[in-house]
């Protein structure tokens, strides 16, 4: 075989591997779109995100505020245990750790409307309801100056309960 006859075999041979090369996928990162569910460690919130999903009146996603929710929505949530996928330990786990926090007790004042699942008014948050509420803010924003090094408080009472009502109105 000559020089040529090589080089035209090295040529045909370069050209067969050629499209092997194309039909390999190139490996790269996933995208992560919105509709994607994210990978949390966290199991509270695990069980958040199905119910955001299929239920997104009453759990809305940040950052749009959350609402009141209706007294006993465990009990109607749990009817969909398969649909969320979850285990009545999870959802119990999700739904305490939506009620609390910020974002949740600033949507409870006195005569906002409580939701079920579907977003449907079914009720009313009450006075005291919305005072407890107050006081799980200020408590909770207390622990978090505490955290931060700063000196401990006292625990609210019946005088502070007066003072925080006029600060947060």
């Amino acid at each position: 075989m000559g020089f040529e006859q090589l080089a035209e075999l090295r040529d045909r041979l370069r050209a067969e591997k050629a499209p092997a090369k194309i039909d390999k996928p190139i490996p790269s990162k996933p995208k992560s779109s919105p509709k994607t569910r994210p990978r949390v460690q966290d199991p509270a919130l695990e069980a958040i995100w199905p119910l955001q999903k299929h239920f997104p009146l009453a759990f809305p996603v940040n950052p749009a505020p959350k609402v009141p929710l209706k007294e006993g929505i465990l009990k109607d949530a749990e009817q969909h245990l398969a649909l969320l996928g979850l285990t009545s330990e999870q959802l119990k786990l999700g739904i305490s750790t939506w009620c609390r926090g910020t974002r949740y007790w600033k949507s409870m004042v006195e005569d906002a409307p409580r939701l079920d699942l579907n977003g449907q008014p079914v009720g009313v948050v009450t006075a005291s309801q919305a005072l407890h509420a107050r006081r799980q803010a200020l408590r909770h924003r207390g622990q978090d100056r505490r955290n931060q090094g700063k000196p401990k408080a006292g625990a609210p009472g019946p005088a502070v309960d007066a003072a925080v009502e006029e600060m947060l109105d």
